[in-house]
């Protein structure tokens, strides 16, 4: 049974670290919402084997068909996570102009760990976009000099919280997944996913988004604060928060917005659980948007687990998976179609390092006036960007 998140008894003097207020849920007036399905975590460990199989037959259902989910009784309190959030809160309240100068990211690079300050996301200072973040990587649990000074006595608590997502919150998920694949529990916690110390080549992200503001507006993307876009890892772990600015593209070519559901982790499916799942997992477009005009004031204060596969890997389906051997890949638009093409050819597929470093350092957000290729599939227009000899299309 696995055990609830504890937090770490502290071994030196704490800040007062002010409690962070939700902002009030929209009324949802006039907006419409995706209808994503509901796993309880906890009834993975059931004694009775036909309510894991239930588990499972709706995992396969909403990552299937949505590639997001809702995630809930996962081991953390409400109380817990709000704790969480005020951390996150305190960070851009005490971070030191000195520090953002400092601790600045360096996308360029293949890595978004570091500050990121809210003009675009490149290294150099471009149009107002609004959106902060601080990116913790293996190095920033590592070395205290590349964090905030004002969370050096809270990184304890950071990276205990952070190692419960890994190592229990995400691998019990990805034991779900592994049944959905007809593996062995732990399969792909064991074979794909990197693992090791806090985050191994995953990343914890806090971010936080100020209302826009017309400057913001004016650089050209609206209402649109990121672009439609897919993550390139296994699993996307978002914690729900009250501010309704998440969207996600449905099979019908509509955007809808993902709801607040207090306490739920927000689940989405990565490109290389995509491919390892030979197309029966799906990786869903999303992207960042204003929200409803009822909360246009807020500040959206976001807490994300982006968990990564094994950096040296190059990934291809888990032709061992029952389900694949029996139904086969499942070829539509998406990322697995794009490898196996390069696979068919007989072209090594990227590294995942390569994978995900290079879109890192060729990511081009709202502010930063982005040049696109435009192609029309299907009547919808689509971006088209090339990565290692990889296609990739996204929705404009």
């Amino acid at each position: 049974m696995a055990e609830p998140y504890v937090p770490p008894t502290p071994t030196e003097p704490q800040p007062h670290v002010p409690t962070w207020i939700p902002p009030p849920p929209t009324d949802g007036k006039g907006i419409e919402f995706a209808q994503l399905h509901t796993i309880e975590l906890n009834l993975l460990e059931d004694p009775d084997p036909a309510v894991v199989q239930k588990l499972v037959e709706t995992a396969k259902i909403a990552i299937k068909e949505d590639g997001f989910l809702y995630l809930t009784n996962y081991g953390v309190s409400l109380e817990q996570l709000h704790r969480q959030f005020s951390i996150g809160q305190y960070t851009y309240d005490h971070i030191t102009e000195e520090e953002k100068e400092r601790l600045k990211w360096n996308p360029q690079g293949g890595s978004y760990a570091g500050y990121k300050a809210p003009f675009g996301w490149r290294r150099e200072k471009g149009a107002p976009d609004g959106i902060e973040q601080f990116n913790f990587y293996k190095q920033q649990f590592a070395d205290l000099n590349l964090v905030p000074s004002c969370l050096h006595p809270l990184m304890e608590e950071i990276a205990a919280f952070v190692h419960y997502l890994t190592t229990s919150v995400n691998r019990r998920l990805l034991k779900l997944f592994s049944l959905v694949l007809e593996l062995p529990p732990d399969w792909l916690y064991e074979n794909i996913q990197s693992r090791g110390g806090i985050v191994a080549d995953s990343y914890f992200r806090h971010a936080l988004f100020r209302p826009l503001t017309e400057d913001i507006k004016s650089v050209g993307g609206g209402a649109l604060r990121m672009n439609g876009h897919t993550d390139y890892g296994t699993t996307t772990l978002l914690f729900s928060v009250p501010v309704s600015s998440l969207q996600i593209w449905g099979r019908d070519n509509k955007w809808r917005y993902v709801g607040y559901n207090p306490g739920a982790l927000v689940i989405n499916i990565g490109e290389t659980l995509e491919i390892i799942s030979g197309g029966h997992f799906k990786a869903t477009r999303h992207r960042v948007v204003e929200p409803p005009e009822d909360q246009r004031t807020f500040e959206r204060l976001s807490l994300v687990l982006f968990n990564a596969s094994e950096s040296d890997m190059r990934v291809q389906p888990a032709y061992v998976s029952p389900l694949i051997q029996r139904e086969g890949c499942i070829e539509e638009q998406g990322v697995y179609k794009e490898f196996k093409a390069l696979m068919d050819k007989g072209f090594p597929v990227p590294t995942n390092r390569e994978w995900r470093e290079s879109q890192i350092a060729s990511i081009r957000q709202v502010a930063d006036n982005p040049k696109m290729k435009i192609v029309l599939v299907n009547g919808v227009e689509m971006s088209e960007q090339m990565y290692h000899g990889v296609k990739v299309l996204l929705p404009v």
